[in-house]
């Protein structure tokens, strides 16, 4: 059996037990060990020691003084003076050695007690495991956890600690795929009343609609949000100087609170939702089934407030929803409007003036181009930053839109681009009215798009020869209702525009080498009349 140390209550009791009482017989040795729960041979070796000292069964428990029991320790244990035995004595001569094996160094990891004791051994020094493994505790740093104090709860209203924790798996019934549901804790600091959010991701979206969904729960927002550094909130983890995500930047100054998180690797910096999360899978996840998210989440928010908010805390002594409602709710940031959760990324500029947002386009200018700018983009509006400067808005497309600003593009290509057929024409007007019909003669047709290279061919014939040339050749041109660049190109590379075209003759207005007279056409002449061949008197008698 291992040595334990006999406290001065459980040797008072001894003697006393063996004292007796005036109605009953002293009791032998092992009935006493049995109610004072020590072996037989110690309460002997007490007994011995108290007989020793004067101590007789005439006397009473009022002469079991301190002088008493100290005169029997010193008699029971001469060889503990400190409370510890010879192997511990042993063992201090080694209690440098075994502290550097226990911290370890750059080169050796920290030894186990098993093998310090094995290489004790070898040095002579051969002491039980337990004793060696309470000596390292004790004096040299084995297993020593660091102090902590408890942190006052502050102002009622204004921290709130937050936390995810994994509840358990649920199918889903969309895909029926069995899904990983994550509970989204918060908990006020002051009351400890809680809310808990479920969902089966843990991106920026599901942790403001969490957020969302506690201030309509609480009725209001808390001042300061102590949060575990998650990777959509907190982007580079830092003791002083946090860095957060845009997203959360966006969302913190539309609510009004400020965030504190909490350090890597600190359970100790929100204790208060730390432990919360093994008590929402143990107290509500636990044996229940659920066909949904939704019906799960409605089943959570009943939860919260009439068993979670209405059990008696542990610490406070009181119900959270209590303490809550008379504390801590009117203290609440007024609740915040209806946040429209935006879109953050950055997105690069490509050749053709456009950057995709959310699988849809966007122009910007050309000077742009190949940069990486910076990307705001709610339902409403797609704003565009460089450096913290704004240097263009879109109204927001589907996926698979586009939104074009013919400033954006180049003046010779916005036309093409956009496919204006308007403005094409209203530029060959510019050159001259006839021009401008002539454009529009090319483009009537029921797919006008594909006659626009044709618009800019004739374009390209007003830069070469300018306006006024291409003017008269398009008049001569709708003149004749001849419809064609390339006839335009002809006159103009032969210099006709001027010159009226000969209309063709009629036939017969000049002799070719072929050409028939025309008498041999006229046919008002006598028709000949028919003749009999054959004299014969026979074949006259049979025509008549």
């Amino acid at each position: 059996m291992a040595f334990r140390e006999i406290s001065v209550n459980e040797i008072r009791e001894v003697l006393r037990l063996w004292l007796g009482t005036a109605a009953l017989p002293a009791p032998g040795l092992r009935t006493i060990a049995d109610h004072a729960g020590v072996d037989r041979k110690t309460v002997r070796r007490y007994v011995d020691a108290a007989q020793s000292a004067g101590l007789t069964r005439d006397d009473t428990a009022a002469d079991i003084d301190d002088e008493l029991i100290a005169a029997v320790v010193d008699t029971v244990r001469p060889d503990r003076p400190h409370g510890h035995g010879a192997a511990w004595e042993q063992l201090i001569p080694h209690e440098e050695q075994i502290t550097r094996w226990v911290a370890g160094d750059g080169e050796q990891k920290p030894l186990t007690i098993t093998k310090i004791e094995v290489l004790l051994a070898r040095q002579g020094c051969v002491v039980p495991y337990r004793t060696l493994h309470r000596f390292a505790t004790e004096r040299c740093g084995f297993g020593r956890k660091d102090l902590t104090v408890r942190v006052v709860d502050g102002d009622p209203g204004v921290e709130c600690q937050v936390d995810f924790g994994y509840l358990g798996m649920l199918t889903d019934p969309e895909d029926g795929r069995a899904r990983k549901v994550h509970a989204l804790i918060f908990t006020a600091v002051y009351s400890r009343h809680m809310f808990v959010w479920l969902t089966y991701s843990q991106t920026l979206a599901a942790v403001i609609a969490g957020c969302e969904a506690a201030w309509k729960f609480f009725g209001g927002a808390f001042a300061v949000l102590i949060p575990d550094n998650l990777k959509p909130v907190v982007t580079a983890a830092d003791p002083i100087t946090p860095h957060f995500s845009d997203g959360w930047l966006d969302y913190s100054s539309h609510v009004g609170f400020v965030t504190d998180p909490a350090r890597i690797r600190s359970p100790k910096d929100k204790p208060r939702v730390e432990r919360t999360v093994q008590y929402v899978r143990g107290n509500f996840w636990a044996g229940e089934r659920f066909t949904d998210l939704a019906e799960a989440q409605d089943a959570v928010v009943r939860w919260c407030s009439t068993t979670a908010g209405m059990r008696i805390h542990g610490t406070t002594c009181a119900r959270p929803l209590d303490i809550f409602d008379a504390a801590e709710q009117p203290m609440l940031l007024p609740m915040p409007a209806i946040y429209d959760v935006p879109i953050f990324k950055d997105v690069k500029v490509h050749r053709d003036f456009h950057a995709e947002v959310g699988r849809a386009l966007y122009s910007l200018p050309q000077q742009w181009i190949g940069s990486t700018l910076s990307v705001r983009a709610d339902t409403e509006l797609v704003k565009f930053y460089h450096r913290g400067t704004l240097v263009k808005i879109h109204p927001r497309k589907p996926a698979g839109g586009r939104s074009t600003d013919r400033a954006d593009l180049p003046e010779h290509k916005s036309d093409y681009a956009l496919r204006d057929v308007t403005s094409l024409i209203a530029k060959c007007t510019a050159h001259g009215p006839n021009i401008g019909i002539y454009a529009e003669r090319i483009l009537d047709d029921p797919l006008p798009w594909t006659r626009i290279r044709s618009v800019y061919r004739l374009q390209g014939l007003v830069r070469r020869y300018g306006g006024e040339r291409v003017e008269q050749a398009c008049s001569l041109s709708l003149d004749l209702d001849v419809v064609s660049v390339t006839k335009i190109a002809s006159m103009l590379e032969r210099a006709t525009e001027k010159t009226s075209p000969e209309l063709p003759k009629a036939v017969g207005h000049t002799a070719s080498r072929f050409s028939r007279d025309p008498s041999e056409f006229n046919t008002a002449a006598t028709t000949p009349a028919l003749s009999v061949v054959g004299d014969s008197a026979e074949n006259t008698e049979t025509h008549r």
